[in-house]
């Protein structure tokens, strides 16, 4: 007999002298799991997927309803899913499944590749179902992250077939034709939460396998397995990128090395205090800055150009290498006046363009724009209390001023970062006010704005030093600053803080013992914070990124700090997402998506920056007078030279292909079969 699912549902929790398998699990009994209306998906197991927690205030006659729409078919305008009332069947907890057919079909509907009877990864086909592998057990066919995101992706698109009231509720939230069931419901404190659950069993293997032990690869396959495609290939980005800084690591501390006058100068960076000598001092070194200037550019284009292939790789083995692009309903926050759309001929809401994009100019732009002047702002201050506690170590000399000189910096990065967390929940408030009608343009959106003020909060101060003032003693300083305070400051706010509050202020709620009664189990992880998503992790790194390529030829140990720091930040973000927050729903993802177009974007830009920060070495200025050269001259041999590294640049891009070979090759025969299967189910419909 086929089963829906059984990472948690196969495994029978002793409850009151009650296995789990007959309370939560037996559709039989009643009341229980609703009933399914394919013959194929009755199971005599069903796997507890997605907790639904309700409002204080629903009471069992809208809970019988929500449980019935849930259950009913899809024809019938329900998710086709499997809903369960918990323990107390007038309780405030639904917990819900999906049977075979709903995985199956919406499996297709996403473009996700499995692994067809012939060995290789092929686009899903419903109607070709029984040629794939595992087709017929759900939990080898489907990872838990994908088998949990189908249940929401199912949940999100409930919408009203008729107006309809809802039993138990106020006339106010009638659910008019075509909306959002949902987000109604949501709005309407029906639902409060809707989230993922924890299987006990793996998520400690995970840990142990990830965290726990001593190990230094990473279970990348096992990590997509659990909580999809995006963790993964986060975590997988985060581990490449930190053994990738090996390289320039090891030049830094060879330059470090034999180099008296840069152990100078990193000496003098951490200490604070000015430089002291002769005016060559406060300038790159030609010959170990030059030649960290010139690697820094050409690692940074190889290391993405190798990050691709491997990107392509992991997106083939995981299945992910085809989702498909179609008309999707809205999303959930869309909102408009209802109407046929023009594409789809479906009536939903409709939102036009014009209003938003006078949304965005109106309101997004000025807001953005205010923000950006307060890092100006910030700026300024920066540079006044620097001047002030210059003037004031002249003036006295002792041991407190030279503490005072790190001062400006510390209070400078505690207001950025403030800033930025300031700014990310404008942003999103922004980004909704928009009302973009896709998921994928809310995202662009938002990323574009939280990418723009990033880029200007956290390089405007060191781009302001490098050219405009040229002070490379400054410069150097503030890359020291940032890389070691910034670092501290984001593993205590990251890390150590939710820590601490889960450990003596949570989890003092959270006790359990292996008897408790399962729900209680899952009523647990509901008092965990929701995770905060990737969004401030690809930041982080983005940032280290910049200051790497665009500026670690004025500090050649940075490499050296960022590898330290990321040796660490792979065990802690392991260990945060496993152990602090509850499990987050992610979508399937092919890449790491406009994040990688960020990167190379800096890296591009790393060409000017480097080829400024040797232009202004005095050594290099002398050469050039040695030479004959006016200046002028010397500024039009700094261009030449940064046009040819950035023509070097395109060179091994090219040379180095986005995927390899055999995946291109797989890809596209994908691509002919989904064509083929295509032309074969028209065929099909017009014989019928």
């Amino acid at each position: 007999m086929d089963k829906a699912g059984g990472d948690q549902g196969g495994a029978e929790v002793k409850a009151g002298g009650q296995t789990l398998l007959s309370r939560l699990s037996a559709s039989s009994v009643r009341p229980g799991w609703t009933k399914v209306s394919c013959p194929c998906c009755v199971s005599e197991r069903v796997e507890p997927l997605v907790l639904v927690k309700l409002g204080e205030k629903v009471g069992p006659e809208t809970k019988r309803w929500l449980i019935k729409l849930i259950g009913a078919p899809q024809t019938d305008g329900g998710a086709g899913l499997l809903a369960h009332p918990g323990e107390d069947a007038s309780g405030d907890l639904i917990i819900v499944s999906a049977p075979r057919c709903t995985l199956l079909r919406a499996t297709e509907e996403l473009g996700l590749c499995k692994l067809y009877r012939s060995g290789d990864m092929e686009a899903f086909s419903y109607q070709d179902r029984n040629n794939f592998k595992d087709s017929d057990n759900m939990e080898e066919f489907l990872t838990l992250a994908e088998r949990q995101f189908i249940v929401k992706y199912e949940l999100d698109g409930l919408r009203a077939q008729r107006d309809l009231r809802i039993p138990g509720l106020l006339d106010i939230y009638t659910l008019q034709r075509r909306d959002n069931i949902w987000q109604k419901l949501q709005s309407a404190g029906v639902t409060l939460d809707t989230f993922p659950l924890h299987n006990t069993n793996k998520l400690k293997d995970l840990s142990e396998a990830w965290y726990s032990g001593n190990q230094l690869a990473q279970p990348l396959d096992s990590v997509n397995k659990y909580f999809g495609s995006p963790v993964a290939f986060y975590f997988s980005f985060l581990g490449f990128y930190t053994w990738s800084l090996l390289p320039p690591a090891i030049l830094g501390v060879c330059i470090t090395y034999f180099s008296g006058e840069v152990q100078k100068e990193v000496a003098e960076s951490v200490s604070g205090s000015q430089v002291i000598g002769s005016e060559d001092d406060s300038a790159p070194a030609i010959s170990g800055h030059m030649l960290q200037a010139v690697f820094s550019m050409l690692w940074s284009t190889i290391f993405m150009e190798l990050w691709k292939r491997r990107s392509a790789s992991l997106s083939y083995r995981w299945g992910t290498l085809h989702l498909t692009e179609r008309f999707a309903e809205p999303r959930p926050g869309f909102h408009g006046n209802l109407g046929v759309n023009p594409v789809t001929g479906r009536v939903e809401p409709l939102f036009p363009d014009w209003q938003r994009e006078l949304r965005m100019a109106l309101v997004s732009l000025p807001v953005v724009g205010l923000f950006l002047g307060l890092v100006v702002l910030g700026m300024m201050g920066f540079y006044w209390a620097e001047a002030l506690v210059q003037q004031l170590n002249e003036d006295w000399d002792n041991m407190l001023t030279q503490i005072l000189l790190i001062v400006p910096s510390v209070l400078h990065i505690l207001f950025t970062n403030m800033l930025a967390t300031v700014y990310k929940t404008v942003a999103q408030s922004l980004t909704e006010y928009e009302n973009h009608r896709e998921e994928s343009a809310f995202q662009n959106h938002l990323t574009a704005k939280v990418l723009v003020f990033t880029f200007i909060n956290n390089f405007a101060v060191l781009f302001h030093i490098a050219f405009y003032k040229q002070d490379v003693p400054l410069l150097r300083k503030r890359l020291a600053s940032l890389l070691i305070f910034t670092q501290i400051i984001n593993q205590v706010t990251e890390v150590v803080i939710p820590f601490l509050v889960d450990r003596f202020i949570s989890a003092p709620h959270r006790t359990q013992r292996e008897d408790d009664p399962q729900q209680d189990k899952f009523r647990n992880q509901s008092s965990l914070p929701p995770f905060p998503g990737l969004f401030a992790e690809y930041i982080e790194l983005l940032v280290q990124f910049g200051y790497l390529s665009l500026f670690s030829c004025v500090f050649p140990l940075t490499a050296v700090l960022l590898l330290l720091n990321n040796l660490t930040e792979i065990r802690s973000d392991a260990y945060k997402i496993c152990k602090l927050f509850r499990k987050p729903f992610f979508p399937p993802v092919a890449n790491m998506g406009v994040w990688q177009v960020a990167f190379e974007v800096l890296s591009f830009v790393s060409v000017v920056s480097n080829c400024w920060l040797l232009l202004l070495s005095p050594r290099l200025q002398q050469m050039g007078q040695e030479n004959g050269m006016s200046s002028s001259n010397l500024l039009l041999s700094a261009v030449l030279v940064e046009h040819v590294l950035i023509i070097v640049k395109v060179i091994i891009s090219i040379v180095i292909p986005d995927e390899p070979d055999w995946i291109r090759k797989k890809r596209e025969h994908i691509e002919f079969s989904s064509m083929q299967a295509l032309r074969q189910q028209k065929l099909q419909t017009e014989e019928s």
